[in-house]
């Protein structure tokens, strides 16, 4: 869920929400996006919007987890629901769902390898079931066989890249259903401000947080668990978390936009310090050729709700800039988003009379207030 990719330098800006000001709002249950009602019809249905295309990438990904692993030729995987040369020619001319959004945040994911999944990996009973996953491949799969021979960590990594695309299907499988949930409640009157879409994306993860995270694949008559139940891996700390942190706040750097030159020294060469998320985004698309949110834009366009499409029309540019106001309220939604995963979160309940509880909550709320100080700040304006 990203924008472009370079931060504005806004500490000098006036009128900023300062860190204690966000630390307050953390504290006191109040949405870190200012409550009004132009951002309240934005941000439920740009949402809604995001949910519908969340929809489709979700069942991608799942499905690619089900029947792509470990094929040197994926070349189909983006025809979940089936193959057809209408499919094929509308693929062909761009009339599509851009699953290359997905694959880029999948990537950035796996990439930057936080959380407990990632953890699991690196332990013996992965390493395990890899090979045990290889070995019943290489018996009808001579190139695979002859791969793994010759590059022994290849095939791993490739099952490590499957298992967590196969988590984000899951994970965006829930979040398309609160988000279209959410635009049902807001339409019958049920969600009626900016805290209220707060509190539901909050409850949506916290009801969904303890669900497991388990991946079994099946080849031939034999089933191979990579993620088993037993490893313990759940939604919220295991994925969703990992998820924010990796697409929301570092992201990564996209080619054309500056330089990978060692000696430019343009990018970090610590992931940890990457500022290339969502929430860092200048809301400018280029709608170039491989740009990844200039395809998730395109896909939120061709869903728009009527309400978000007639508000755009008498804002901005209308048609002109279109993409680039869709940005602007995809990223106030990726701040309700973001607000709702730290509520969730919280070490403590908010109400708590406890000293060592309203301690924890305070310092839990300032270490996320710190790293939303590089943010677009001006976004919630």
């Amino acid at each position: 869920m990203t924008t472009t990719v370079q931060p504005l330098l806004q500490n000098a800006a006036q009128g900023l929400p300062e860190q204690d000001e966000l630390v307050r709002r953390l504290l006191s249950d109040s949405p870190l996006l200012a409550d009004t009602s132009d951002h309240l019809l934005q941000v439920v249905n740009v949402l809604e919007s995001y949910g519908l295309v969340l929809d489709a990438y979700s069942r991608n990904l799942i499905h690619q987890g089900k029947t792509q692993l470990l094929n040197p030729f994926p070349v189909m995987r983006f025809f979940h629901e089936g193959f057809s040369v209408e499919r094929l020619w509308e693929h062909l001319l761009g009339d599509r769902i851009n699953f290359e959004y997905a694959e880029y945040c999948q990537k950035a994911m796996f990439w930057h390898g936080t959380g407990g999944m990632d953890a699991y990996f690196d332990t013996d009973e992965f390493e395990n079931a890899c090979q045990q996953v290889i070995r019943l491949r290489s018996r009808r799969d001579p190139l695979l066989r002859l791969v793994n021979a010759l590059y022994p960590g290849f095939a791993p990594e490739a099952i490590r890249s499957m298992t967590t695309i196969y988590a984000l299907g899951l994970f965006w499988r829930v979040m398309s259903d609160v988000f279209i949930d959410l635009a049902r409640r807001y339409r019958i009157g049920e969600v009626a401000c900016v805290l209220d879409v707060v509190h539901h994306i909050r409850d949506g993860l916290v009801a969904a947080a303890g669900n497991p995270i388990t991946y079994e694949v099946t080849l031939g008559k034999e089933s191979v668990w990579l993620l088993p139940p037993k490893a313990g891996l759940t939604f919220l700390v295991d994925v969703a978390v990992p998820y924010v942190e990796a697409v929301f706040f570092r992201g990564m750097p996209f080619l054309g936009t500056v330089s990978y030159n060692a000696q430019a020294r343009q990018i970090s060469p610590d992931q940890s310090q990457f500022k290339y998320g969502a929430l860092y985004a200048d809301p400018v698309p280029s709608m170039g050729a491989g740009i990844p949110p200039s395809l998730c834009m395109q896909d939120m366009f061709r869903n728009l709700p009527d309400e978000l499409s007639s508000w755009y029309e008498s804002h901005g540019r209308s048609d002109a800039d279109v993409h680039v106001q869709i940005c602007v309220s995809f990223q106030k939604s990726m701040f309700c988003v973001t607000n709702a995963a730290i509520a969730g979160t919280m070490p403590h309940p908010l109400d708590s009379e406890d000293p060592s509880h309203q301690e924890a909550n305070r310092a839990y709320a300032e270490a996320w207030a710190g790293r939303l100080m590089g943010c677009q700040r001006g976004a919630l304006l």
